[in-house]
């Protein structure tokens, strides 16, 4: 295994006939250069959804570059467009890089948020590590897409009224830019890639599980990073969330965030056997932290009867709304999708927000940021330096424009614990964005490998979600079966794709590449390095696992740690 180190509803399948078919249809010839793509057409025949053929719109050249180790070589930069059936929906963006030196094999990007515009496909991957070549730089053909829509950084979620764009974000827009893409590749290299791999993180993640599980055999291996699957349950946690932080003196500064972590800190660092400023046994913080009772450097936590008195201590209201981030939302209702629920967040240890610069402002701004909740929400995302917390944004996009369609409707008025007449819209909707399937035999049976890793420190999408559906896996599947093609990881104090406390990189293409292509299963230690310390790494253990000091060794250096807890003894 490579080391993980830093860095700052079922669909049709086109038969095989009809796809060599369609790739005949555009003579090789004509097209093998880089400038012979330009303006090629992608036919409609050619992608296994419904659509209206796709064109290459324009093509680049780019000579060899980069700095060591990410270097790479010359290669062709294609953008195409894959026109909708509905003239009124948004064309899908898509860009794909074909390596001069190609290795013959493909990597397709997953997208971020609501997406709405295209993955850098020239660079690495979600938490890859920077003392290895990005994917491209290794000679993989490296494609993705906008998902079908270009975001308003003001409205992000305004797409969604339009149906053919919504399903094309919920998961179509994959299985349509995956076929335009080896299209494309067949057209340019004369044949298709004989490895495929798909790596995505957080909606990227959800998407990496929505391939696996609806088009089993159109890759050979993924990565799930902090995967959002179960994304309309985790968006009504939002908002009970939203609604918790904006009560009356509940929304606690940047300051008070920083007096509860460094509480959490002193309360559970140690729990792991050292004291380096990580939660590494986070299931035994969970259990014995309590904001309410805890100390920061000997003193209560909480403000001396309750009161907001100080930046230093947290008010009664503002533990209550920090509880709420803690502790599940139960859905006293159906889903069509199947989901009953959503865990809480590890609030004790997670980073959601504090005083600080660099990559502390984007922590904070995928945290609970720097404005309360109210009507109309602020501005929310990590493009402004002020704004609304990443959930509340979120929430309130996906009220107005996913659910109720109305773009004045205030969204901390819909309980969602108890909505109402939205309850049939919200319903239907879960079976887009729900992508749950625990079932993942004909992946499995196909030779496909999954690897999924998750942060404790999530504050976005929580890691308790991802344990969730791991085990839901083990229980249909069977342990046996599930442990032949799937591994789950939990980093110790990794946030949400960026962390100040433990940032982390992982080698994942290439442990993914070996258990694959060389039938090397994944065993053993996985390094991670920290931000904090330069050169400081810790094992990643299988979950439930985690890293405990042995008591002795260099506390910065993995070989200190031993994984204790893990089923199968790494």
């Amino acid at each position: 295994m490579s080391p993980l180190r830093y860095n700052p509803l079922s669909r049709c399948f086109l038969p095989l006939a009809a796809l060599t078919a369609a790739l005949l249809t555009t003579p090789l010839a004509q097209a093998a250069s880089c400038a012979g793509l330009l303006g090629v057409q992608v036919p409609e025949e050619a992608i296994g959804l419904p659509t209206r053929g796709a064109q290459v719109v324009s093509v680049t050249s780019v000579a060899a570059g980069g700095s060591a180790p990410q270097t790479f070589g010359a290669y062709c930069d294609v953008a195409a467009e894959i026109r909708p059936l509905d003239p009124a929906a948004p064309t899908i963006r898509m860009r794909l890089v074909l390596p001069e030196r190609w290795n013959r094999k493909a990597m397709m990007f997953g997208g971020g948020g609501y997406n709405g515009s295209v993955p850098n496909v020239a660079g690495n991957l979600p938490a890859g590590p920077l003392d290895q070549p990005t994917p491209l730089g290794r000679g993989y053909a490296v494609f993705a897409s906008d998902s079908g829509h270009v975001a308003d950084p003001f409205s992000p979620g305004a797409f969604a009224w339009n149906e053919e764009a919504l399903a094309n974000y919920a998961h179509d827009a994959l299985k349509k830019t995956r076929d335009a893409a080896r299209h494309l590749i067949a057209l340019h290299y004369g044949s298709l890639p004989e490895r495929s791999y798909f790596a995505g993180g957080s909606t990227g993640g959800r998407e990496a599980l929505a391939v696996v599980q609806q088009w089993p055999t159109d890759f050979d291996g993924a990565i799930a990073l902090y995967p959002a699957y179960n994304a309309l349950a985790l968006n009504l946690q939002f908002g009970r969330i939203t609604r918790a932080l904006a009560a009356p003196g509940a929304f606690p500064s940047l300051e008070k965030r920083a007096a509860l972590l460094e509480a959490a800190l002193q309360a559970c660092d140690g729990l792991d056997g050292v004291r380096d400023r990580v939660v590494s046994h986070q299931a035994a913080c969970n259990a014995r932290f309590d904001p309410a009772s805890a100390r920061l450097d000997g003193r209560p936590l909480r403000c001396p009867g309750g009161a907001d008195s100080s930046q230093r201590c947290l008010s009664d209201a503002q533990i209550e709304a920090l509880r709420v981030f803690n502790t599940p939302i139960r859905f006293n209702f159906p889903l069509a999708s199947g989901e009953t629920h959503y865990p809480g967040f590890n609030a004790w240890g997670s980073d959601l927000g504090r005083p600080g610069e660099g990559v502390q402002l984007v922590v904070n701004r995928l945290g609970l940021n720097t404005l309360q909740p109210t009507y109309p929400m602020p501005v929310h995302g990590t493009g402004f330096a002020d704004g609304a917390p990443y959930h509340s944004g979120f929430w309130d996009e996906w009220v107005r424009h996913f659910v109720t369609r109305n773009p004045t409707f205030d969204s901390l008025g819909l309980d969602p614990e108890a909505p109402g007449p939205w309850l049939p819209r919200i319903s239907e909707l879960s079976l887009r964005q729900d992508v749950n399937r625990a079932d993942l035999s004909a992946f499995a049976d196909n030779g496909g490998k999954l690897l999924i890793a998750h942060g404790t420190a999530d504050q976005l999408v929580s890691s308790r979600a991802s344990a969730e559906y791991y085990e839901r896996i083990r229980r249909d599947m069977g342990p046996g079966k599930t442990r032949r093609f799937l591994r789950y990881y939990e980093i110790p104090g990794y946030g949400h794709a960026a962390s100040t406390l433990f940032n982390a990189a992982w080698d994942s293409l290439s442990a993914l590449e070996d258990w694959v292509e060389r039938g090397r299963a994944p065993r053993g230690q996985i390094v991670a390095d920290s931000v904090g310390v330069p050169g400081r790494t810790r094992p990643l253990c299988e979950y439930p696992g985690w890293p405990k000091y042995r008591g002795k060794g260099d506390v910065n250096a993995a070989s200190s740690f031993v994984c204790v807890g893990s089923r199968n003894g790494h």
